[in-house]
């Protein structure tokens, strides 16, 4: 199974940069036509940490390279002049110091003075890993989207940063939600927050994704990418596509585990 980076992902990535931090750079390759010149060699690496599903990796000298995984995208960390177990082509930057190298592959890469870093990650809601995490500040975010289906605005970066596919499913079967129920129809919505918060604080140091609490495999998910019946009650797993015109997103649920609540619900 392919796990889309969520906000566990880009946390534990940001962790596994940590081998370049306080560290001088000795050469750096931006493989993207808009810093294919730029040179952060001899400037020492600060800090890398996660915003939602952002990667802000601060140099001295006020920049910051900024870098997103997408959906498929990732960084990996070699010694210095090891072979990369990836296709060169897929590159998009790497960063060497005198014992290690950090290559981005497949990822969205730029760089920015890290006092503008707001421009870039300014907008998002509260980070569930980050420090200064706020659920009430979530809560009110996702209340300003009454009628917006739950499945939807979860995975609304501005309302709260982190959630992907795999945890908005799971999130909305653990607390008893159709996706498709508005959110202002959610019965707990402040419970459902903080669910979040504990799955994402939960996975964050884990390899392997477990909501159910049970480790074999085609049983660690309740219904995320689920074909069959729902491993608590036996009824047909539905699926569905959800979202705004042109950005819809796959959604699984169990129509009797979930009940619809305020509103018109899927196709199965």
């Amino acid at each position: 199974m392919i796990w889309v980076p969520e906000g566990d992902t880009v946390y534990q990535t940001a962790r596994r940069l940590d081998v370049l931090t306080g560290h001088e750079l000795v050469s750096s390759d931006f493989r993207v036509p808009s810093l294919a010149t730029t040179d952060l060699s001899r400037r020492r690496v600060l800090e890398t940490v996660s915003r939602g599903k952002h990667l802000l990796t601060r140099v001295e000298g006020d920049l910051t390279v900024h870098t997103h995984l997408k959906m498929e995208g990732g960084w990996e960390v070699y010694d210095a002049g090891a072979r990369w177990r990836k296709p060169e082509h897929e590159a998009r930057v790497a960063l060497t110091t005198a014992t290690k190298q950090a290559v981005g592959f497949t990822l969205i890469v730029d760089l920015v003075a890290t006092g503008d870093e707001d421009r870039l990650v300014g907008h998002l809601g509260p980070d569930l890993l980050g420090p200064d995490w706020d659920a009430e500040e979530a809560q009110r975010r996702l209340a300003r989207q009454a009628h917006v289906p739950i499945g939807q605005a979860l995975l609304d970066q501005r309302n709260l940063a982190g959630i992907g596919n795999v945890y908005r499913a799971e999130l909305c079967f653990l607390s008893g939600v159709d996706p498709h129920t508005p959110v202002e129809a959610v019965p707990d919505l402040p419970r459902m927050v903080e669910r979040a918060h504990q799955l994402l604080l939960a996975h964050r140091d884990r390899v392997s994704r477990i909501t159910t609490g049970d480790r074999r495999p085609g049983r660690r998910l309740w219904v995320y990418r689920r074909r069959g019946p729902c491993l608590r009650c036996g009824t047909p797993i539905a699926y569905a596509e959800l979202g705004p015109e042109g950005q819809e997103r796959s959604v699984w649920w169990c129509p009797s585990c979930q009940p619809l609540l305020g509103g018109a619900g899927g196709q199965g």
